[in-house]
């Protein structure tokens, strides 16, 4: 009941960070990837985006932050709002400026580089002076202690626990607003996976720090975030407070069970089709 009433209060109460207006990302110039995707992320909040292999979260993070160019891709329709400014062809600096940073899939440490070095990359684009630095370590070491009985130890020989708490340590450096988190359960252990969902709520409650994550393990991401949207092929077709989503029968099915057919799509849902909100 607890996590419901908060689930509806940053939903009703705060303000839109990030608002992502009916885009369209296209590769090469050829292959259509998101086909009109839309969603909101509230200040303060943790805002889930669900999905399989293949429907289009890794690609929306990276249609936030600027990452698409690299990759040959591009936000052909639709808007990205940050703070109300239209920010889908500022660098991805500009961003790490305006305080929205992302934690890439894999980790992506610098493997050569001490845990501690790759902690003080984050702060790279800081001016507030080494002592603001130096204590914001300290957060994050009080956050992470694994990392801080590591920090002389070079990235690459680090376990994959310790490379995602590195790597959501070194967004945390650069002193973020939002943090785009991809996949952080991916490769881990159940028990570390709640150690760092654990760590995402507490730096959600007591830094402020607003959370947008793309994550395939739906029943942990649902239990810790306050609203969820789930993607298939590109599109949104469903979204609700983290609460509603966990307890909708369709979630349900298409996540955690099997229908006697076999796995389902929501497209094959019956009564989920009758709402046809995914053409919308």
């Amino acid at each position: 009941m607890l996590d419901q009433a908060i689930d509806q209060k940053v939903e009703a109460g705060a303000e839109t960070l990030l608002e992502v207006n009916n885009i369209e990302v296209i590769y090469n110039h050829v292959i259509l990837v998101l086909k009109g995707v839309s969603l909101k992320v509230p200040k303060g909040g943790i805002t889930a985006l669900l999905g399989g292999n293949g429907a289009g979260k890794t690609t929306t993070l990276k249609a936030i932050s600027n990452l698409l160019k690299s990759e040959r891709g591009e936000v052909t329709k639709g808007s990205i709002n940050y703070r109300g400014e239209r920010v889908q062809h500022l660098l991805p600096s500009d961003l790490v400026d305006r305080g929205v940073i992302q934690v890439m899939e894999g980790r992506h440490c610098f493997e050569h580089l001490t845990v501690e070095e790759n902690l003080l990359t984050g702060s790279y684009s800081r001016k507030d002076g080494r002592g603001a630095i130096a204590a914001d370590l300290e957060l994050v070491y009080d956050y992470f202690p694994r990392l801080k009985e590591r920090r002389t130890s070079q990235a690459g020989y680090t376990s994959g626990g310790e490379q995602q708490m590195c790597a959501i340590g070194r967004a945390l450096m650069s002193k973020p607003e939002t943090i785009l988190l991809d996949e952080p359960s991916m490769g881990l252990a159940p028990q570390l996976v709640e150690q760092i969902f654990g760590i995402v709520k507490r730096l959600n409650e007591e830094q402020g720090v607003t959370f947008l994550l793309a994550e395939q393990n739906t029943n942990v991401a649902l239990r810790f975030a306050h609203y969820g949207y789930i993607l298939e092929s590109g599109r949104v077709v469903m979204d609700g407070p983290a609460a509603d989503l966990r307890e909708n029968p369709d979630v349900k099915e298409f996540y955690l069970g099997m229908s006697e057919e076999g796995r389902k799509s929501f497209r094959d849902v019956r009564s989920y089709r009758r709402r046809k909100r995914w053409l919308s």
